[in-house]
């Protein structure tokens, strides 16, 4: 994940970057600078040669990644792509909140071969509940625009999907039937990040707002004639509950495959922990002066290399460990005890297993009188 921007033009209100306990963001330069990506570019060379890599998966990410600017982005690509040219094949994705997606950006993005993930919670009321800019003006109408260009046949084969805030106060279904009406060839919806030091809104005991609400648009997603969608988490779980591996950070005991690299240089792990405490991602190492292999020497990746042996001793007697895996590494934080803890999602979590293990269960017992 290359940072490429530091800043935002949104203002929503849950995000983990600017309204949660890192605010490293702030003595970062607001751009990735030339002697960085040149240094990135180098670095993941060496990490995808010493490794035989086949492939490597760079995200433009940021802050909002088209701050940028077409010149800024094609810089960055254009030096990852010379430098891993004759190594391995590189594939380019983006994650931006859409509203500086114009016909020239998206072209602009298309022709340097990059795909493109737009955020967009549901119905125009509910996604600018959250997602304002700082004026309090919502963001759905430019967002709407992106999408109707990015849904057009040309365009198509630059649009990666969209990703999802769950908010269990929205209408599950007409959020689920908002996104689906954009096409988007994947969904992930993802639970906010949230741990036991900060707590997730509509956390009270007994109740599973989460997986009620994710349970409604299983349902109908997994008994349509047509799959409309790929929905990441729940295709992880049915893979993890036949036995298979999760694609999903938010379920499964996946080891962690994904380095972050700052406007600085900085590398850092996945930039969600910054929910958890300042300084939670730092691995002391920097492109400009380590190998990307320093970075595996740290603790907290060494961590969620070794899957069973990382999870708390309250989640080791559970029948679904090996399926939930403590969800989200970032949602176990809590104070004085690190992340050895279940999920802040743990009943939310049981539930949502409990329930596809149920669906896939009747319908391989149906099929073929097995049973998962």
């Amino acid at each position: 994940m290359l940072k490429v921007h530091q800043r935002c033009n949104l203002a929503c209100d849950y995000c983990y970057m600017y309204t949660m306990s890192d605010q490293s963001w702030r003595t970062r330069p607001a751009v990735m600078s030339t002697e960085v990506a040149s240094a990135a570019a180098d670095r993941i060379r060496a990490h995808a040669r010493a490794h035989r890599l086949d492939t490597v998966r760079l995200i433009l990410h940021g802050g909002e990644p088209l701050m940028a600017g077409r010149d800024g982005l094609r810089s960055i690509v254009g030096t990852m792509r010379a430098a891993l040219t004759g190594t391995c094949a590189v594939d380019f994705g983006l994650q931006t909140n859409g509203v500086l997606l114009d016909e020239a950006m998206l072209a602009e993005l298309r022709s340097l071969g990059v795909t493109v993930g737009v955020s967009l919670d549901g119905p125009p009321a509910d996604n600018d509940r959250h997602r304002r800019r700082a004026d309090g003006r919502g963001s759905f109408a430019a967002v709407h625009r992106a999408l109707t260009l990015l849904d057009r046949a040309d365009n198509r084969s630059a649009y990666a999907g969209l990703l999802c805030t769950i908010d269990p106060d929205t209408d599950p279904l007409a959020c689920y039937r908002t996104l689906l009406g954009y096409h988007p060839p994947a969904i992930d919806l993802l639970f906010p990040h949230a741990n036991w030091a900060e707590p997730p809104p509509r956390a009270r005991a007994g109740e599973t707002p989460y997986a009620d609400w994710l349970i409604a648009i299983f349902d109908e997603w997994y008994g349509a004639e047509h799959q409309a969608t790929r929905i990441r988490l729940f295709e992880s779980v049915i893979n993890l509950v036949l036995g298979g591996g999760s694609r999903s950070e938010q379920v499964g005991l996946s080891p962690v495959a994904v380095a972050v690299i700052e406007t600085d240089g900085a590398v850092e792990q996945e930039d969600s922990l910054k929910s958890a405490y300042d300084g939670a991602c730092a691995t002391g190492t920097n492109v400009l002066t380590h190998d990307l292999d320093a970075a595996l020497l740290h603790p907290g990746i060494v961590a969620r290399q070794i899957g069973e042996r990382a999870l708390a001793d309250s989640c080791r007697p559970c029948e679904w460990r090996r399926i939930c895996g403590a969800g989200h590494y970032a949602h176990r934080y809590r104070r004085s005890k690190g992340f050895r803890n279940p999920s802040v999602y743990c009943a939310d979590l049981t539930r949502l297993i409990t329930h596809v293990h149920r669906r896939v269960a009747d319908d391989l017992a149906r099929l073929t009188g097995a049973r998962p």
